[in-house]
This record gives C-alpha cells, sequence and structure tokens, in this order.
C-alpha cells in the first residue's frame, strides 16, 4: 500500500472468529457474543455485532426481546420468516435488508420455516446515537444485479439525503448510527474503488462465506473447508481475504482525500464471484 496511505489495516481471519455449532445453528461471530468473549473484539466504531448465521429447515430463534440496539440481517441465501411485537410479519429472502430499531424495546422471532433448504443470512448489531427511540422495523431489497461489479449503499444514516423512513422503501434502510455498509458481488477480475469521507474514522470489509460453510478448525475435513478458501478479495492490492476474512480498517483522520489517502480498492483475486460488505463509520 502507498506510504501515503491513511488506512492502516488489520485482518479478522475467518477461524479466529467465535464460533459455535447447536446443530440447528451454525454461527460465527467477529464480536464477542453469547458464549464467546474476547476484550480485543467488542466493539468497531457503532458495530457490536457481526454474525454468519446458518439455520437448519424448520428451525429457529424463538421469541425475545431488544432494546437500544439497530438490528439488521442481510439474507444471502434461503428464506427467514420474521415476526416481531410490533405487528411485522414477513418472509425475507436472498437480497432482503431487514431493519429493526428496537429503540425503548422490541420482541421478535427469526425462523426457517422451509423444511428443506437452510437459511443463511448476517445478523449485525449497531449502538444506536440517540437512546429512547420509538420501535421501527423496514425492508429493504437490492437484486445481485444492482449489486454486480459496483458498490451500493444498503444501509446508511437515517438522517442522511435520500434516505426514506417509509416501512418499504427505495434506497438505503436507515439506521440511527454513524455507519453506512455498502454491498457488492465482485465478478472474477473485476475491482470497486471507494473515497471513504473526510468525517470516517473506521471501516470494515467483511467477505461473505458464500460458497459453503467452513469449519472453524485446520483439521475440518473436505465437507466443510474449502481447499482453496473460497472467493478471493484483495484490498488496495495488499493482504489477501479469504471467505469469512474480515478487515479491520482505521483511518487517520488528518489524512486529506486529495493524493487518494483515503481510497479503498478492494480486488477479486480468485476464480469464483466474491460477495462482500463494507461498512464506513465514525466514532
Amino acid at each position: 500500500m502507498s506510504t501515503k496511505t491513511a488506512l492502516k489495516v488489520i485482518p479478522r481471519k475467518h477461524a479466529t472468529r467465535g464460533h459455535a455449532n447447536h446443530g440447528w445453528l451454525k454461527t460465527f461471530h467477529t464480536f464477542s457474543f453469547a458464549s464467546y468473549f474476547d476484550p480485543n473484539f467488542d466493539k468497531w466504531g457503532p458495530l457490536r455485532v457481526i454474525n454468519e448465521d446458518r439455520v437448519e429447515a424448520g428451525t429457529g430463534f424463538g421469541t425475545h426481546q431488544h432494546r437500544e440496539f439497530e438490528i439488521w440481517s442481510y439474507i444471502v441465501d434461503g428464506e427467514l420468516e420474521h415476526k416481531d411485537s410490533m405487528g411485522n410479519l414477513e418472509i425475507m429472502k436472498r437480497g432482503d435488508i431487514q431493519m429493526t430499531s428496537a429503540g425503548t424495546g422490541i420482541a421478535h422471532s427469526e425462523y426457517n420455516r422451509n423444511a428443506e433448504k437452510q437459511a443463511y443470512f448476517l445478523q449485525i448489531w449497531g449502538l444506536p446515537n440517540t437512546r429512547g427511540l420509538s420501535p421501527k422495523y423496514y425492508n429493504r431489497h437490492f437484486s445481485d444485479d444492482e449489486k454486480r461489479d459496483r458498490l451500493v449503499k444498503v444501509v446508511a444514516p437515517a438522517e442522511s439525503e435520500g434516505v426514506s423512513d417509509e416501512r418499504n422503501a427505495e434506497g438505503p434502510a436507515p439506521v440511527h448510527a454513524a455507519l453506512s455498509m455498502y454491498a457488492s458481488i465482485l465478478s472474477p477480475k473485476s475491482s470497486v474503488k471507494h473515497t471513504l469521507s473526510s468525517t470516517t474514522t473506521k471501516a470494515y470489509l467483511h467477505n461473505i462465506m458464500r460458497s459453503g460453510y467452513r469449519g472453524p478448525n485446520a483439521t475440518a475435513t473436505a465437507t466443510d473447508k474449502f481447499e482453496d478458501g473460497g472467493a478471493l478479495v484483495q484490498l488496495n492490492n495488499g493482504l489477501i481475504f479469504e471467505e469469512g476474512d474480515g478487515a479491520f480498517i482505521s483511518v487517520d483522520a488528518s489524512a486529506a482525500q486529495a493524493d487518494g489517502a483515503r481510497e479503498i480498492e478492494i480486488k477479486n483475486v480468485g476464480e469464483r464471484d466474491a460477495e462482500f460488505l463494507l461498512f464506513e463509520m465514525s466514532d
């Protein structure tokens, strides 16, 4: 990477994440969650949770409560039923993003009603910048074609221009935090560039484990571990990230944007489509 860069990158390798296999649920935790605790991975800006969840057919999360969190799901494959105390009931599918602003408190369940197919999604939590908000629910959809070989902003601060407060609308899902999330599906040999804003202090890249489940252990059998690491993305002509890998990106707040010091380039250097998320945020 250029000596002029304002970016410091620390990898978060797939196998180092928290992991649990409950039979009905296989899950990886980027941050401390449930029985997994690591003080070195407790938060990143307003981000508190990135869980990569696979829910088996006919199972799911029973009704449980949340408050004072922004909680959203990015559906990768299968179907997931969302039901909550605000009266919302719907089946989420690939391309859907479901956002719940829990505020003063909600109860919800997430269930895979499909009798044959696994549901696979990322569950993400952020800390809101205001406490005591009224609970709200939003649903957005972004097709594979929309995300093909480009970065699409799918989540953005609620007060941002062009962000709708309607339950179903075009554009990004609103989040009550200084955080944006972009999604992309990169074809082999394709790349995208993005310049972080002047107010951004942190970013996070996550290469989704789309090609299949990879066990966390080096001794995993061929049925749950890719020998080639799956889809491979390269960050700024430097580090390469396999599926399930992430990158903590710190930004020098004093660095100017003029010389490209805040530019991120992500390239698909593998032989499969790479689907990834890029978070951009301020403390």
